[in-house]
């Protein structure tokens, strides 16, 4: 692991996430550029002293020369060293499971898809949302046709934990999501990246343009903290997405609603266990995760019985697990990854930052309509 030392969140929920089914093992870690921290977090996760690393380069060239060196490498930094520290593990023949987003750039992505399809190694862009059993079943739904021809799009992430200047009494969290210099977006980055990547794998739909408007609310702040977006798909459907973090009660209230010809759903992140079903001119109906009407793609990934509550860390494993799958499917010998198993990967993180980069475009502009991926 890269980052994630102590004070860091998103690093100890990866490294949960990575043991839920026994097939991660954490062996070394260049935890903090400060190596004191470095060494303190490192002896506390149980790492041997000699693969605690001050340096993500040195951890690189070390374990790639090691007999036993580490098959994957986790980046869980501010979102400004993505770029930098994937490329030295990609260049050193190690995988890569990189938290989203991928880069702050559209041209380090790039960059890093084409060093990937050279190298010809695993890349995960952990948008762990889309492994929740729930999410799968309406992706499924979708493909099967249940909804008819999609017409309507509705995604939110909304949170309140930023409706105050807590960056400047010096929340770490904060500190860096709000500096433009390491996040590279506030919260179209932060939590609109994941906004956009559940529309987009549940649907399937391609942007054909979109509008948007980026705010920063909380006076002061250099960086925008609420986000909305219009949106007009290649087929002919309309969409909406909006991202707060200034929006008081609400937590960490991801949710979307796509409605089609035949039907509509509705998911909500803090509800995951349950899926909002309407057939048109019928009553609203609830599937439940392991309940009745679960759909193959839902049941793969549910853990335990129906009515045992499953959530944002079972999600997180279940992504880790479909990764572990393609990870041992490469080794010598072994048999075929389950080819129901999926994940993000640098692809899909190339095309988050070309949304990012196009409503960052389109707002700068005043609103204007631009395509994703093209010059704004």
């Amino acid at each position: 692991m890269v980052g994630g030392g102590e004070g860091g969140f998103i690093g100890a929920v990866h490294r949960y996430a990575a043991r839920i089914d026994d097939q991660f093992e954490l062996v070394a870690g260049a935890l903090s550029s400060n190596p004191e921290k470095a060494l303190r977090s490192g002896l506390a996760l149980g790492l041997a002293a000699d693969r605690i690393y001050a340096d993500y380069r040195d951890m690189a060239r070390a374990e790639s020369a090691r007999p036993d060196g580490i098959e994957a490498v986790s980046i869980v930094t501010p979102n400004h060293l993505h770029a930098p520290v994937a490329r030295a593990f990609l260049d050193a023949g190690i995988h890569v499971i990189c938290d989203k987003p991928v880069t702050t750039t559209s041209a380090d992505a790039r960059a890093l898809c084409e060093l990937v399809r050279k190298n010809g190694l695993l890349f995960a862009v952990t948008h762990n949302y889309s492994a929740n059993a729930m999410v799968r079943q309406a992706r499924q739904m979708v493909q099967e046709g249940q909804l008819g021809e999609l017409r309507v799009v509705q995604v939110e992430y909304v949170q309140d934990w930023l409706a105050e200047p807590i960056e400047l009494d010096g929340q770490k969290q904060a500190a860096w999501r709000t500096d433009p210099a390491q996040s590279g977006g506030g919260a179209i980055g932060d939590i609109g990246s994941h906004a956009w990547q559940l529309a987009d794998f549940i649907t399937g739909l391609d942007i054909e343009s979109l509008c948007a408007e980026l705010s920063s609310l909380v006076p002061g702040r250099r960086i925008d903290d609420n986000v909305q977006v219009m949106l007009r798909y290649a087929n002919g459907a309309r969409g909406s997405l909006w991202a707060s973090q200034v929006a008081p009660g609400h937590g960490n209230d991801l949710s979307i609603r796509v409605y089609g010809s035949k039907g509509g759903l509705h998911w909500r992140q803090e509800q995951p266990d349950v899926l909002h079903w309407t057939p048109l001119g019928e009553p609203t109906r609830l599937i439940s995760r392991n309940g009745a009407g679960t759909l193959p793609a839902a049941a793969r990934l549910a853990r335990i019985p129906g009515g045992h509550p499953e959530g944002y860390l079972e999600a997180f494993g279940n992504l880790y697990r479909e990764i572990a799958a393609s990870l041992f499917a490469r080794r010598p010998g072994s048999v075929p990854a389950d080819p129901a198993a999926e994940f993000p990967d640098v692809e899909d993180g190339l095309r988050g930052v070309q949304f990012i980069e196009a409503v960052q475009a389109s707002s700068r502009a005043g609103g204007v309509w631009l395509k994703p991926g093209e010059p704004g």
